[in-house]
């Protein structure tokens, strides 16, 4: 293991074509992969990379580039990637760079040390489309879970929270930070209220938080998944199962 110098992170086979697949590595490289050339795939048919400016490198760079999850959108037409401080959307005719970047994580940017020291660096963040690939969502740390508009022409944020206290402060009849639009059934048959037209309703919507501080890196979102047909989500927090729909 010693002698590795790359390793394969994370792979998914195209929805559409049978004989093509990906697979990402800790290089921060996509590639992809036509079984029909070779019964063995050493080579691959394209790679998606972005080059990183040189001016901006630092011991963590091999680091953050690695590649955590590689999602096909349901058409196969795009590629979504997932490394720690990003989140890449790419266009599968378009190898040079991504379509639209995201940044999660640049707060941490210059506490990448500490996240180092606490091993919080090497977390692995899934990232997921929605169904008709409008949307993507990703998770963070404070139980924060993110969604994103695909588009590259919009930058809307909405930053959600999967937490048992706000269905336990709904159960009790005490207000909750949330709008209540709707009553989606999550974490396991409590009622909790919603923001209309978002799978995240049941959870509590606030912002982001920014301060390094205040951030608790025991809590994060590391798994989750989008229902390909419906608005619905299903969100791993800890021992915790959360799902939401928007009804």
């Amino acid at each position: 293991m010693e002698e590795l110098t790359e390793v394969i992170t994370a792979a998914e086979f195209h929805p559409q074509s049978c004989n093509w697949f990906m697979y990402a590595s800790s290089k921060g490289t996509i590639k992809l992969a036509d079984m029909r050339e070779s019964a063995l795939c050493d080579q691959h048919a394209k790679m998606f990379e972005q080059e990183e400016d040189p001016s901006s490198r630092s011991f963590f760079s091999e680091i953050i580039s690695s590649i955590s999850d590689v999602r096909f959108s349901y058409d196969g037409r795009y590629i979504l990637s997932r490394d720690y401080l990003t989140v890449k959307i790419w266009d599968i005719n378009m190898e040079r760079q991504p379509v639209k970047t995201i940044p999660i994580h640049e707060h941490l940017r210059p506490r990448l040390c500490d996240t180092y020291e606490n091993d919080s660096i090497f977390d692995k963040f899934e990232v997921v489309f929605s169904g008709d690939a409008k949307n993507v969502m990703t998770g963070s740390y404070n139980n924060n879970f993110m969604i994103y508009p695909s588009d590259p022409e919009k930058e809307t944020e909405v930053v959600l929270q999967a937490d048992k206290s706000a269905f336990k402060a709904k159960k009790i009849g005490v207000p909750t930070p949330i709008n209540s639009a709707t009553s989606p059934t999550a974490n396991g048959g409590k009622k909790a209220g919603s923001r209309a037209e978002s799978p995240g309703g049941g959870a509590q919507r606030m912002r982001k938080e920014t301060d390094a501080d205040q951030i608790d890196f025991n809590k994060k979102i590391l798994h989750m998944s989008w229902h390909p047909f419906e608005d619905s989500i299903a969100i791993a927090a800890t021992n915790n199962l959360f799902v939401f729909s928007a009804l």
